[in-house]
């Protein structure tokens, strides 16, 4: 099970994310609204970082998207809002990063709504609806996973907290598609400060000891 730590811009946290936690992906958030907004002015202090760094997009234009990877050094492309596939394909063929869509869950999900990603991205992320984009905070119902039609990989977002590893392990069990965690907003002391402390007993938890 991998696990993603998103929303990091603070220069000492990131440090101790990467010195204690080594998670397998680091989340830097390029939404202009995000209290969690990484700018420019962080871009060589991050760029270097040895860790596999996620751009998260909202909306965005491909030349921004472009131009971020290279002042960041990013691995992956997080597109959070209602990018078409068309977009993705575009995407895609100006860069050779990977691609994750993220799909916001209601109620329920219409899978034929995402057979068109599914060639085009590496993995899709499940995340909880919001008026508004970024994270709410709050799980939504697991059980509309449990009719996932395709062997794509996913990664589960959304109100994950210290006792939510065993709940995680369980789903798993069920949907072996599901490869990793999304972990920010239960893990802060501030908007973009993670409790390390909170980071490490919920990894104990999910894989063991490390």
């Amino acid at each position: 099970m991998k696990i993603k730590v998103c929303g990091m811009r603070n220069s000492l946290n990131v440090r101790q994310l990467l010195q204690e936690i080594k998670p397998d992906w680091m989340g830097l958030i390029f939404y202009p609204k995000s209290s969690r907004y990484v700018s420019s002015e962080l871009s060589e202090e991050l760029k270097n970082t040895e860790v596999s760094k996620v751009g998260v997009f909202v909306n965005e234009s491909i030349e921004t998207i472009l131009s971020r990877i290279e002042e960041f050094n990013l691995s992956v492309i997080q597109l959070h809002g209602i990018e078409s596939p068309a977009y993705v394909r575009e995407l895609k063929s100006k860069t050779d990063k990977k691609i994750w869509k993220v799909i916001s869950v209601g109620e329920e999900i219409d899978w034929d709504d995402l057979k068109d990603y599914v060639d085009l991205v590496e993995y899709f992320l499940f995340d909880t609806a919001t008026p508004a984009y970024g994270g709410s905070g709050k799980k939504f119902n697991w059980t509309v996973l449990e009719s996932y039609p395709f062997k794509k990989g996913f990664i589960l977002s959304g109100g994950l907290d210290e006792d939510s590893a065993l709940e995680v392990l369980g789903l798993a069990k069920k949907l072996p598609q599901l490869i990793g965690v999304d972990l920010n907003s239960k893990y802060e002391d501030a908007p973009g400060v993670k409790n390390i402390g909170k980071l490490r007993s919920f990894k104990k938890k999910l894989i063991g000891s490390f």
